[in-house]
């Protein structure tokens, strides 16, 4: 069980991917309709960890994104450590990086602005999740093969200190500084000021440029696991310091959180610690479970959805799932009290989802980008 693990690609990383697609692609919604349906306040409990706080605040809801960031990362380690392995030049693999983060910026045009009208550039929204991912890989690429892991480190460190100073000392307009309202936050007058086209937030987007380097510490973050992953070091160690980083984190953002609140819209520095942390375990759990204990049945489940991640995001965009469980399911669950039947449809739904991704998967029909 401690023998050092060689291969070049972990079973947990595609299973933890596929749980947090399965959040992204409708279990986050199906979950979330489960409250106030059974009377049980464990399940209402659960239900409302799945939808956003107004501001500041933190609901596991909000971790779905930034531990898909993070998961980036780590995959990223992954790829480039095998390319350069086979002496791939650093600037074919800058080309090939850069181009895909242009693809991610146009899928995610796409999805955030369909029907895209590309002679009306003023109202289109720019930030947008895929050109997230795309930027921050990119970013992280570059810094992965002209740094150390330490030098990395303290480059994530440095920018969310950095950040966070800006928005404590910088004043905007009539907003002093330190002012972390919907308002009159530094983060917001950045976007109001220098991002062309549409606000989701209207005074903010999320996910537009001010947010961008705070939140590409996660995938940072994430590079720095993959690398630890991929050390000759027992398994046994590697989970050990997953736990210890998985909780420093965690109680790094909560203590930060005392002054600098955690924030999904200002994507805080304690929130990117808070969620870099959670992260951690994450992986640990799915490491322990799956490739050290090689408890692997149960995750085949997650690894047919991790495997197609850009396809089934983009197709729960695209493809009314919804309706097409209401057309196939509606006359058995429209038997049952009609509370339920937006659960039973939505379930429908992800089932549909899963065979759609089942069948690709057996197919050996992997999209990657």
């Amino acid at each position: 069980m401690n023998q050092p693990l060689t291969s070049s690609r972990l079973a947990s990383l595609d299973a933890l991917r596929g749980f947090d697609m399965l959040m992204i692609s409708g279990g986050g919604a199906f979950i979330h309709s489960l409250g106030g349906k059974t009377n049980i306040s464990f399940i209402d409990a659960i239900a409302a960890q799945f939808h956003h706080p107004a501001w500041d605040g933190f609901t596991f809801y909000d971790f779905i994104f930034p531990l898909f960031l993070f998961m980036a990362g780590v995959s990223l380690a992954f790829s480039l450590k095998s390319a350069l392995e086979k002496g791939v030049p650093q600037s074919e693999l800058r080309k090939k990086l850069f181009k895909r983060m242009l693809i991610l910026f146009f899928f995610g045009l796409l999805d955030k602005n369909a029907p895209l009208d590309i002679f009306d550039p003023a109202h289109i929204r720019y930030g947008t999740v895929l050109g997230r991912i795309g930027i921050a890989t990119f970013l992280v690429a570059l810094l992965y093969m002209n740094t150390n892991w330490k030098q990395q480190l303290y480059t994530a460190i440095g920018i969310l200190v950095l950040y966070y100073a800006g928005l404590m000392l910088i004043s905007v307009g009539s907003y002093g500084g330190g002012d972390l309202t919907f308002e009159g936050n530094l983060a917001g007058w950045v976007d109001r000021t220098f991002m062309p086209g549409r606000l989701k937030q209207k005074t903010y987007d999320e996910l537009a440029l001010s947010t961008q380097l705070p939140a590409t510490c996660l995938t940072i973050f994430g590079c720095l696991i993959g690398q630890l992953l991929q050390t000759p070091s027992t398994s046994s160690f590697k989970l050990q310091r997953l736990m210890v980083f998985g909780g420093i984190g965690i109680a790094t953002g909560l203590v930060w959180g005392v002054v600098f609140p955690v924030n999904k819209h200002l994507w805080s520095s304690s929130f990117i610690l808070l969620t870099g942390g959670m992260a951690c375990l994450m992986i640990a759990l799915f490491y322990w479970l799956i490739d050290i204990r090689n408890y692997t049945r149960w995750a085949f489940f997650f690894k047919v959805i991790g495997m197609n991640s850009l396809v089934i995001y983009l197709a729960c965009r695209f493809v009314n799932f919804g309706e097409t469980s209401r057309l196939l399911f509606a006359g058995l669950y429209s038997h049952t009290t009609e509370k339920w039947h937006e659960v039973f449809n939505a379930l429908g739904g992800l089932i549909l989802v899963w065979l759609v991704l089942y069948v690709m998967y057996r197919h050996k029909i992997f999209v990657k980008v």
